[in-house]
């Protein structure tokens, strides 16, 4: 991805969540040169990997398949510093833009439908040597038990809810014709160099092509504190 695509993608994000009075922490709009004077104080930031994360998944064409995300709090196991069992994370889905099919093997997560366009969620249940099993779906959308078949689809409305269980596999992406989805996650802690298993090969975190200044950096970009 370019470097200047990606600080477009974040000033629209910032104006979509302007837009629905969704508020984000105050280093959501630093600049490169603040977080090269943040001291240690900030290191939970950096540590956690909390702050802004664009991905193309390797691919090369965000418009299809890709997400925004912004980590806004989050934990690490085993790690006494920061004890906070809970991840949250703001998600922004386009319009037919598919985020890949994919489970965790630990992470339990609600995925929540908060403003904008409907979401898609497909759905399989994962055999013991992680395949796609043709079995029904039981998931719990808002308190309520719903079933589906394999590969069958959940879909969220502004308000909705959907709990997904580890190893089971999820793609989602906001309906065509109903407009960017603003989405929330509330998580276990989330580790995205251990906990992901994509069913088909991806990359997670792009290669950039440096064609204007950085305006904010990505969660894996902090400098450390000097």
């Amino acid at each position: 991805m370019k470097r200047s695509q990606i600080n477009r993608l974040i000033d629209q994000a910032i104006a979509l969540c302007n837009a629905h009075n969704f508020h984000l922490p105050s280093f959501a709009y630093w600049t490169a040169q603040q977080w090269l004077e943040a001291g240690h104080e900030y290191d939970e930031i950096r540590d956690n990997m909390l702050g802004w994360d664009v991905t193309d998944y390797g691919h090369g064409k965000f418009d299809e398949i890709g997400l925004l995300l912004f980590t806004i709090r989050n934990g690490k196991k085993g790690d006494a510093r920061y004890p906070k069992p809970y991840a949250e994370k703001l998600l922004i889905s386009c319009e037919d833009q598919l985020s890949p099919n994919h489970f965790h093997f630990n992470k339990m997560e609600d995925i929540i439908c908060r403003a904008g366009g409907t979401l898609a969620v497909q759905l399989w249940n994962s055999t013991p040597d992680e395949r796609l099993a043709d079995t029904p779906v039981c998931v719990s959308v808002d308190g309520c038990r719903v079933t589906v078949p394999a590969g069958g689809f959940v879909r969220l409305k502004p308000g909705q809810s959907i709990t997904l269980p580890p190893r089971l596999y999820h793609a989602f992406w906001s309906e065509k014709g109903t407009g960017t989805a603003l989405l929330g996650e509330v998580s276990m802690v989330n580790d995205d160099n251990t906990d992901n298993r994509f069913y088909e090969p991806q990359g997670r975190f792009p290669t950039i092509e440096e064609d204007e200044p950085a305006r904010y950096l990505l969660c894996n970009e902090y400098p450390a504190a000097k």
